[in-house]
């Protein structure tokens, strides 16, 4: 695969960390990593975005790139057209992800917030953009209560759209899991029709980047570069 979209089933859920991860183990494997954030929001001119955190963590051989940038922490759509700034359509995230796919082995492109957050006035999503791109999907999900329904959401709007999903990876699994997310080991890929390829620790975009770097491998399934075990961690962790 040359390019993968990351998406979540909503915010503040571990995208970017996710991400960065991903990115971390391709590169510790030889492959040129470059990664895509089509809309930033919620971030100033100067500020560090999310493919500079993903720079950061994954390491400087690693490219970032930023399609547009809008100051509200809102949808892409919603953002932009409250900056007055002209928004990113899905065929514009489409052509920079083929363009560094050129010159790149794998390009990762994270989306904002959930699939079908708007990215323009036409309604075009981050699905559009898969879609156009013939790119897998894999989905950053939370660990918890209310995991199986956006889960199972998410993948439902992928099949209906003819998108295949990699995988779901849950973004941030708490180092005191209650009982619903111990069930959810078991339950996600149901939820998902898709295999569980991760869990990354709470916490884990705190580590310094050479002790996230060391980490990873644990954190994430082979089909993504990892030795994480789904069902050894689900036998141990899960309920």
């Amino acid at each position: 695969m040359s390019v993968i979209v990351i998406t979540g089933t909503g915010t503040e859920i571990g995208k970017t960390v996710v991400t960065a991860a991903v990115a971390a183990l391709a590169a510790a494997g030889g492959r040129s990593v470059a990664v895509l954030k089509p809309a930033q929001t919620g971030v100033g001119a100067g500020e560090a975005g999310d493919a500079d955190e993903v720079v950061r963590l994954a390491g400087a051989a690693v490219t970032g790139a930023e399609l547009a940038r809008y100051p509200e922490p809102l949808a892409p759509d919603t953002a932009a057209r409250r900056a007055g700034l002209a928004p990113v359509a899905p065929a514009e995230v489409a052509d920079a992800a083929r363009k560094l796919a050129e010159e790149h082995d794998l390009v990762l492109v994270e989306g904002a917030g959930g699939l079908l957050v708007r990215f323009d006035e036409d309604g075009g999503t981050l699905a559009d953009a898969a879609r156009l791109l013939g790119a897998p999907v894999l989905v950053v999900v939370p660990a918890g209560l209310g995991t199986l329904n956006s889960t199972s959401l998410t993948a439902e709007a992928l099949r209906a759209r003819g998108i295949e999903q990699l995988g779901v990876v849950i973004g941030s699994w708490p180092e005191a899991p209650d009982l619903a997310a111990r069930c959810n080991l078991t339950d996600l890929p149901k939820a998902a029709g898709a295999p569980l390829l991760g869990a990354v620790p709470e916490g884990a975009g705190a580590l310094a980047p050479e002790a996230f770097r060391a980490a990873a491998p644990g954190w994430l399934a082979p089909a993504l570069g990892g030795a994480w075990d789904a069902a050894g961690f689900t036998a141990t962790a899960g309920a």
